[in-house]
């Protein structure tokens, strides 16, 4: 089997996506292995699969208490500044569109780190595009310019297709680290992917 980089995939609304988008690098850098960020929208996947059209986490009080508090610690055990949001999930359409722009131009990573801070440590709306050319200044990029490509039908495009190959590689969640035709589900498998990588490769 072979793989040339992990593949890293996450939705901007995910919890713990926020903790791998904050850890991903150190550790994959320890790891020796590389990374491919794919922005993704996981809530056509959750309403084909189970009918849900708002998290689980609020469908399900005592797993949305759970799920704040074990967010918390885990946050506090890597050092990762978080706030609980005075809105939850956000909507990431905006954002996740924008990445898929940085995917193809070399920045989604950063512009990525930044939005999920915005969302999981300053409680700021992501879905506000004042946010996003906010952030894209001070990456050095055109903010305006960056949303205007952000919203042409082609990225709309690329972003659907995006989300239809991670629904036909069988994820169901965020975030998924796939190796191969190898998927691992959770912020608790990132180390489990890259080692599996390691081993695994060639």
């Amino acid at each position: 089997m072979s793989s040339e980089r992990v593949q890293f995939w996450y939705e901007f609304a995910s919890t713990y996506s926020y903790l791998s988008v904050s850890r991903i690098d150190r550790v994959a850098a320890d790891a020796g292995v590389g990374v491919a960020w794919r922005p993704f929208l996981l809530g056509p996947i959750m309403k084909l699969q189970s009918g849900w059209l708002d998290s689980p986490f609020n469908i399900y009080p005592v797993k949305g208490r759970y799920m704040w508090r074990d967010v918390e610690r885990l946050a506090e055990g890597y050092s990762i500044p978080f706030q609980r949001p005075s809105v939850f999930p956000r909507n990431g359409l905006l954002a996740a569109r924008v990445a898929c722009v940085g995917v193809s131009e070399g920045w989604c990573e950063e512009f990525t780190k930044r939005v999920f801070k915005a969302n999981f440590a300053d409680d700021r709306d992501i879905s506000d595009p004042d946010l996003l050319v906010e952030i894209l200044d001070t990456l050095g990029r055109d903010g305006e310019a960056a949303i205007a490509r952000a919203t042409t039908v082609e990225n709309k495009d690329f972003l659907r297709k995006q989300t239809e190959e991670a629904k036909g590689l069988g994820i169901f969640g965020a975030p998924t680290f796939v190796v191969g035709r190898e998927i691992f589900w959770g912020n608790d498998r990132l180390e489990m992917a890259l080692e599996w990588w390691k081993n695994h490769r060639g």
